[in-house]
């Protein structure tokens, strides 16, 4: 005779059990940090990584009482300094501060990636968004967008653009800029975007598409010719060049953004308290007015939405690494 079984000691002991799980981990998150936190950033000192970086650190420091230190570990486009974070212990102590090129770009370049972009991380939040610009020599007749597509039509083969290198998000937009216009225009590679730009003022090359950051000064001297922002919309550092997208060039966006990262299996009340902190930081007058100066947007927001944007950006990124055929063993 079969014999009625009673779960309510059962799911008593369950939700106890439970409730116990969710108070330490409640109670963790209120007692983190209680030592020094670690910023990797996975470039060398002295770009825009160290600036968001420091800025950040800084205030995070201020406002849990803990030292905030950034870890420089450039290499194999951001990919070491990506597998050091995703190997760390998963306690709040050890973040990264992610890019375009880690979790978007490299998942499609690298065959034999060290790290997985969304199974070996925990988003926080999106910190700086920035854009790149279509940018070209002055004595290049092309006064916009559409003129230079028209010469390059007219001239198939024979204009230039430089890149930060292979794969890199430069190189990758110059490829999108020729699918979208059904031109030919040929890749330039140099080891990052200052010789890039150096090559361009010095007119080795035609035009580039690079962060428009340290475009800027250059194009407000004279010295080179801004012709399209590569976002949705307008920037306010340069606000009379239209968007690609006022061009007749239907969703061409190129982000350069950071964001930050904890390993995957971080505690979530550890992951809401950075994202919530991080957000606040990023919105301060002082700190958002020192973005903007660099040509970068202060973005901030939840977990959830960081993780949306990145499927996103990993999605897109994937399509135009395989349009490129660029490849990195």
């Amino acid at each position: 005779m079969l014999r009625s079984f009673d779960s309510r000691p059962f799911v008593a002991k369950l939700s106890w059990g439970l409730g116990i799980a969710c108070a330490a981990n409640a109670a963790f998150a209120q007692s983190y940090p209680t030592k020094l936190i670690r910023i990797v950033a996975p470039a060398t000192a002295g770009g825009p990584s160290d600036i968001i970086s420091r800025t950040i650190g800084q205030k995070l420091s201020e406002a849990v009482g803990q030292p905030v230190i950034l870890d420089n570990r450039p290499g194999a486009g951001g990919a070491v300094g990506s597998e050091f974070v995703a190997r760390a212990p998963a306690d709040g102590y050890t973040l990264l501060l992610g890019n375009n090129a880690t979790h978007g770009i490299n998942p499609g370049l690298y065959p034999k990636l060290p790290y997985d972009a969304v199974k070996d991380f925990a988003p926080i939040t999106l910190t700086a968004l920035g854009t790149n610009l279509l940018a070209v020599h002055p004595s290049l007749p092309a006064r916009s967008v559409q003129a230079l597509i028209a010469l390059a039509k007219a001239k198939p083969g024979q204009l230039n653009f430089s890149s930060a290198g292979n794969g890199n998000t430069s190189h990758l937009a110059g490829e999108m800029l020729k699918t979208a216009a059904g031109i030919n225009i040929v890749h330039v590679p140099f080891n990052g975007a200052a010789p890039a730009i150096v090559a361009l003022i010095g007119g080795q090359v035609e035009l580039t598409i690079v962060n428009m950051q340290p475009l800027v000064p250059h194009v407000r001297s004279g010295r080179l010719r801004a012709l399209g922002i590569a976002s949705s919309k307008r920037s306010s550092v340069l606000p009379e060049v239209p968007t690609m997208i006022e061009a007749g060039l239907k969703d061409f966006e190129v982000s350069t953004w950071f964001g930050l990262f904890a390993p995957a299996g971080t505690p979530r009340d550890i992951v809401v308290k950075l994202s919530e902190e991080t957000t606040r930081i990023i919105r301060l007058p002082e700190v958002s007015d020192r973005f903007t100066s660099q040509g970068f947007e202060p973005v901030g927001g939840t977990p959830e939405q960081f993780a949306t944007f990145v499927r996103t950006e990993l999605a897109r990124w994937a399509k135009a690494v395989k349009a490129s055929g660029a490849r990195v063993d």
